[in-house]
């Protein structure tokens, strides 16, 4: 009887220390996406140090870092991606980076930040070039190329930046993209070149400099690093 009884205290106090700690742990949840959120960067910095991990979704299954790039939250951004156990290349569940989120935002800083610890510049699918092109986030397709960025990447159904820059970004991303040695020859999926893609939009600016863009004068990029 006393086995027994010994026994069950035992594994009462299991019990207890588990409610306890998953009580701590839920406080911690919504603690955390609370500070991304409001940008609290000192109360997300010391749940990290306790113990929290950065890497944790909320329930829309999305990442602390990518919140803190779309609010955005930029002291809790450079907190996270300062934190040397965030995953810089956890993906959406719509397959998105952070480092695609910073790019479409045009948040060159924490762009670079990320390229220097390692964040994947090429990936298949849509890129970070993608996005930034898609922007017309002129300063951050330059870091991209110059970190070896594939410049004729294509998207799930062909399309390429310079398409991308063409239809929804501005005529200066167009323009750098051609320098930089885009080709405008090439089609998606549905057989559209670039200049389809400016004039289906209306974006006359961009259709000038397709039209006009010589090849002369288009650099040819090292290989990039896939």
């Amino acid at each position: 009887m006393k086995i027994i009884f010994k026994n069950y205290f035992k594994c009462l106090r299991y019990l207890i220390v588990l409610i306890g700690f998953n009580t701590a742990w839920a406080g911690s949840y919504e603690d955390f996406f609370g500070a991304v959120k409001r940008d609290d960067a000192q109360a997300v910095q010391q749940l990290l140090t306790r113990g929290f991990d950065a890497n944790t979704l909320d329930p829309k299954s999305q990442h602390g870092l990518s919140i803190a790039l779309r609010e955005p939250s930029p002291k809790v951004a450079q907190v996270l991606i300062d934190w040397p156990k965030t995953d810089l290349n956890a993906l959406s569940a719509q397959g998105e980076s952070p480092l695609m989120l910073a790019s479409l935002k045009g948040q060159l800083e924490l762009v670079e930040k990320m390229v220097k610890k390692g964040a994947d510049v090429n990936k298949t699918g849509w890129t970070p070039l993608h996005y930034a092109a898609s922007a017309g986030q002129v300063k951050v397709i330059s870091l991209l190329l110059e970190n070896h960025a594939y410049i004729d990447a294509e998207s799930p159904n062909g399309s390429t930046p310079l398409m991308l820059a063409s239809m929804y970004g501005t005529a200066a991303a167009v323009k750098l993209l051609l320098e930089e040695g885009a080709d405008p020859l090439l089609r998606n999926q549905q057989g559209l070149t670039a200049l389809q893609f400016a004039q289906r939009a209306n974006r006359t600016d961009s259709a000038d400099i397709l039209v006009n863009g010589s090849k002369s004068t288009r650099a040819q990029r090292p290989p990039a690093k896939w």
